[in-house]
């Protein structure tokens, strides 16, 4: 029997204060994230020139034009300017995406061998991950100068190239207007920026296995390559659904490289995302109206495409084994219940 003292001891609960970490969070959001994005769904039924007192719905209309067009120009052109956006968005978000996943698990696993004694494997690992901490707008800048194409002063590539013999004294390499090379150049900028990160990521993971499990393949004569298949990636699917995942969501909203890799004040064709095409209706630079439903409706296609993506991801990187046992469980449960069920019956006059 417990004593009075015993009985006066209060247990202590911790628990609350988690949930005042998170209030600043969850108030900034409020106050700065939940009326713009409501108000995006509310634009997308918009008439597309309307906004204040005037504002007339138009319902799916919006969404028809820039999915499906239609034969009166201006509806055409935006037809056809969000679908070219939409590819360009999908090409520069795979041509980064593939190398940076290579590149990043490869180092990842390179770090993280025991085998391996590398000097300096501190140093490499900040090396590496800094491009992700400079600015967008320096970044642009930088490779603005070194792929310059003017013939008179070419840029440092251009140069490189001149004096290599890859191209003669006279030409340059069209690196800022032309349509695969700016692309590459962006996906190159893309890759350089962010596989420090995921490597960082993809380190994490490889680091939370159970050393016992390499140990045990080493012992029993397995191969690199047998390890990296049957023990590496099985046990980095969870950190390798979530990487392809924020991946995703910041290439399919990739804006401020794209936006700013250009010589004249035209953002490039061949560059424009759909997070562009959406920054242009809403600020448009030629004097045209502010195009408030298709800009609305354009982020809300983004954010379909987004979340069917992300769910196909996630079903594609599941873990089977588990959700196996999980029926097996289940199934289990379920005949132990009809079991105990009948014996009741059975017992009953």
């Amino acid at each position: 029997m417990a004593s009075a003292a015993q009985k006066r001891i209060k247990s202590i609960s911790y628990a609350r204060y988690g949930y005042y970490f998170i209030i600043p969070f969850f108030a900034v959001y409020f106050f700065f994230q939940l009326w713009p994005l409501i108000n995006t769904f509310i634009l997308s039924f918009q008439e597309n020139t309307s906004s204040g007192a005037d504002v007339s719905y138009v319902g799916f209309d919006n969404f028809k034009v820039l999915l499906f067009g239609s034969d009166s120009r201006p509806e055409r052109v935006a037809h056809e300017s969000f679908i070219n956006s939409l590819k360009n968005t999908f090409i520069l978000w795979i041509g980064n995406f593939i190398p940076q996943i290579i590149l990043s698990l490869s180092l990842a696993v390179w770090f993280t061998d025991a085998k391996l004694k590398i000097p300096g494997k501190g140093f490499f690992k900040v090396v590496m991950y800094l491009p992700n901490i400079i600015t967008a707008a320096s970044v642009s800048v930088l490779f603005l100068q070194l792929c310059g194409q003017s013939t008179d002063t070419p840029g440092a590539i251009n140069s490189l190239l001149r004096e290599i013999g890859v191209i003669d004294s006279n030409s340059v390499v069209q690196f800022v207007e032309g349509t695969w090379q700016s692309r590459g150049v962006v996906m190159f900028i893309q890759t350089w920026m962010w596989f420090g990160n995921t490597m960082i990521m993809l380190m994490s993971g490889i680091m939370g296995i159970n050393p016992s499990l390499f140990e045990a393949a080493s012992i029993d004569g397995a191969s690199g390559g047998q390890v990296f298949r049957k023990i590496t990636l099985p046990l980095l699917s969870p950190i390798m659904s979530y990487t392809l995942v924020t991946s995703m969501i910041g290439g399919l909203q990739m804006f401020d490289i794209p936006y700013l890799y250009h010589k004249s004040t035209k953002v490039n064709d061949d560059l424009k995302t759909v997070a562009v095409y959406i920054y242009e209706l809403f600020h448009p630079s030629n004097g045209s109206k502010v195009q408030y439903g298709y800009s609305g409706a354009a982020s809300v296609l983004l954010f379909i495409i987004t979340l069917i993506l992300g769910l196909i991801a996630f079903y594609m990187t599941r873990d089977k084994d588990e959700i196996a046992k999980k029926k097996q469980r289940k199934a289990a449960a379920k005949q132990l219940k009809l079991e105990q069920k009948n014996k009741l019956g059975g017992m009953s006059i």
